[in-house]
């Protein structure tokens, strides 16, 4: 099977309806390995691999994620489009726990994540102002529509570090920004996907306030997953719906991405960075 589609993301995904796993495909890539091993199948008659962002079991936490791994092992098996669905706090009112929201802007709160395949003698600067593929946001957001999901398009998701979840200072602090939603993942995975011209857009599933809110101010893990469960059903519902309808071409610019990024003398690159990218820069070199 060679899928076109990927998904990252995980809470009740391994088994959603309609999809039909045939086989799973165990990845090794320059950077080491992902997160698991790829779960290939036909999911509303297309194919897809689907990618448990944490590992089966939620064993590897936000920081400790090989996220060079993850996206270039879904560039090797042909993928063209990710949908990333994701656990994220709310920092607005609007955003009700159990809601989806669709950013199409990030914020980076993190600290010393690797979010760029290049080095090593080559380097590349992308355009990231419009973070997120908008005609792959916008299958997302009909699929909900057409599933009667609650989900908003737009806003600003602000990617913490973690693993703890914010102080009552910061989470203010964010709400003073604008931002609408917090999480701790979906930033590194829109970069290299947009360096891997992959298109790309997040499915943010709102199990919280966050801190912020006099009713939230102590929120556990027990209480999010409580509410992941709750939206597993409508995730799966919204992602098969967007796999149904996804266009047989992309309109987007992401399958470009790197035209004009590459600023390196293509004399003076290495053989061996040469030969690492070649997948991502073959066609340019």
């Amino acid at each position: 099977m060679n899928p076109t589609i990927g998904i990252i993301g995980g809470s009740g995904l391994y088994s959603m309806p309609g999809f039909d796993a045939q086989e799973e495909r165990t990845m090794e890539t320059p950077w080491g390995s992902p997160s698991d091993a790829f779960v290939i199948g036909k999911l509303a008659g297309k194919e897809v691999a689907f990618l448990a962002r944490h590992g089966r079991g939620h064993r590897i936490s936000p920081s400790d994620l090989n996220f060079r791994a993850n996206i270039y092992a879904m560039k090797m098996l042909g993928v063209e489009r990710i949908l990333s669905l994701s656990a994220v706090g709310s920092l607005k009112e609007e955003h009700q726990p159990l809601d989806f929201v669709l950013p199409d802007q990030f914020v980076d709160r993190t600290r010393g994540r690797v979010s760029t395949f290049f080095g090593e003698g080559l380097v590349a600067h992308i355009s990231f102002a419009h973070p997120i593929c908008s005609q792959l946001a916008h299958v997302a957001h009909r699929a909900a529509k057409t599933q009667n999901i609650t989900a908003k398009l737009g806003g600003t998701y602000l990617c913490m570090e973690g693993p703890a979840f914010s102080t009552l200072a910061e989470s203010n602090l964010y709400r003073g920004w604008g931002m609408d939603v917090i999480g701790m993942t979906n930033l590194q995975e829109a970069k290299l996907a947009r360096e891997a011209e992959l298109c790309y857009t997040t499915i943010a599933m709102v199990t919280d306030y966050d801190c912020w809110h006099p009713d939230h101010d102590a929120v556990t893990v027990n209480d999010i997953i409580a509410n992941l469960t709750q939206n597993a059903a409508n995730a799966a519902k919204l992602v098969a719906e967007a796999v149904r309808t996804m266009p047989a071409t992309r309109d987007c610019k992401c399958g470009s991405a790197l035209s004009h990024a590459l600023i390196s003398d293509r004399k003076t690159i290495p053989e061996a960075t040469r030969k690492k990218l070649e997948l991502l820069v073959g066609k340019y070199l």
